[in-house]
């Protein structure tokens, strides 16, 4: 099962930026955020489709297999039904059948240079401030979301059942799917009118936001069951106005401040920076709640009142714990986008030039090479017309023709005279 997982984040870390980048590619400017909306939205509920499939079929047995096991090949003939549909369907931008020559360049690199023009444009996609800052921000803005894993054993300890805990964080994944969508069309909106900063605004509000909502959430609402309702509530209100970042700011920027062969690599990169730095989150939570809020374990023979008094006591440390994962690296979030006024529009203004000079040099290359190709085909149609001849002068004739194409000959010079 390790192996089997490792290799399934092996193929979502392959998959997953050359699906952004294939969006940012088939979008322009003023429509990319919603386009990354639509995209983060569809993946949530496939999640939330997939999550409760597996959980159904997971106790029964099909055709002599194992739900658990059937989950896995499902995964896999959906993954194959996909991928076939996407080679015959789908249409990238930048390989369009039209474009041969983008194939043949690619085609004729051997796998030694194609490793150092990925190691190349690594390192020039490293280089902008940008990126910099972006993947600073997202380093402390993902931190939070992993975080909120201790999400569905907080309200536990609060006294939720099982089912009411299921209820509360699928709404929330689905306000945040459908936030996304808003901060897509929200960001794109505001671009069109404040081209500089209008993304960045939405992303702080929506960063900031989040501050005051997790402080209701986890130390304002009473940690009792019979409030679901107001929990519930509040955690859907999170969920969509904290969901902006990606779609209307992070995702759509990358694909303005590098040119388009760089935007695979620059949505992995970002990608493999705030996951693995992300992935301290949950430690540092269980460290926070044990060891500076006084999480402890219920002992060992304790009756209901006492496990209940302390499950209450635990859902409290955990969620001072949690909000001090959230509180903070928001603030720092936040904090890290106003850097972007300054490095977004120069660094947007540098690759549409950079663009604009590969696009001209192209075009020269391709004038120069015309009329070079003009030349090579005038002396393949010579070539065929000699072969003609030749071949027309090797057919053998007897008396009779010769005699029949003499007379041709006599007729058309009486003809021409």
């Amino acid at each position: 099962v390790a192996i089997s997982r490792g290799l399934n984040g092996i193929g979502l870390a392959i998959v997953v930026p050359a699906i952004q980048s294939l969006v940012a590619d088939s979008t322009d400017d003023c429509n990319r955020g919603v386009a990354f909306g639509w995209l983060q939205l569809t993946g949530n509920i496939g999640s939330i489709l997939g999550g409760l499939c597996s959980v159904l079929i997971a106790s029964k047995t099909i055709m002599g297999i194992p739900g658990w096991r059937f989950a896995f090949h499902l995964v896999w003939i959906i993954s194959v039904v996909v991928g076939i549909a996407v080679r015959l369907f789908a249409n990238d931008p930048r390989f369009s059948s039209h474009d041969n020559a983008a194939k043949e360049h690619v085609g004729h690199k051997s796998f030694s240079s194609l490793a150092k023009d990925i190691i190349n444009e690594a390192k020039s996609v490293i280089r902008i401030p940008t990126f910099q800052i972006i993947v600073a921000q997202g380093v402390s803005g993902s931190f939070p979301w992993s975080a909120l894993s201790f999400a569905p054993m907080w309200l536990e300890l609060i006294g939720f059942s099982h089912e009411t805990t299921a209820m509360i964080i699928t709404l929330f994944v689905i306000s945040g799917s459908v936030g996304a969508l808003f901060g897509g069309k929200m960001g794109d909106v505001l671009a069109k009118r404040f081209p500089n900063g209008g993304r960045i605004i939405l992303s702080q509000i929506s960063a900031g936001s989040m501050i005051p909502i997790a402080a209701v959430l986890l130390l304002g609402l009473p940690d009792d069951p019979s409030t679901a309702f107001m929990h519930a509530l509040v955690y859907v209100i999170m969920g969509f106005c904290t969901s902006w970042n990606a779609p209307a700011t992070n995702n759509p920027i990358f694909a303005e401040i590098v040119p388009e062969k760089s935007r695979t690599s620059i949505y992995a990169l970002d990608r493999s920076f705030e996951s693995v730095l992300a992935s301290f989150a949950p430690p540092i939570v269980g460290i926070l709640a044990q060891h500076v809020y006084g999480f402890k374990p219920i002992p060992k023979g304790s009756s209901d009142t006492i496990e209940v008094e302390t499950d209450r006591k635990n859902a409290a440390s955990l969620a001072k714990a949690l909000y001090t994962a959230i509180a903070i690296p928001m603030a720092l979030c936040s904090s890290i986008y106003s850097f972007l006024y300054c490095t977004y529009p120069r660094d947007r203004e540098r690759a549409r030039m950079q663009a604009l000079i590969e696009s001209e040099m192209q075009q020269l290359e391709d004038d120069h090479n015309a009329p070079s190709n003009a030349k090579q085909s005038e002396f393949r149609v010579a070539d065929s017309k000699d072969k003609e001849r030749s071949e027309m002068c090797s057919i053998d004739l007897d008396d009779n023709d010769e005699k029949s194409l003499l007379n041709h000959q006599i007729g058309f010079s009486n003809l021409e005279h």
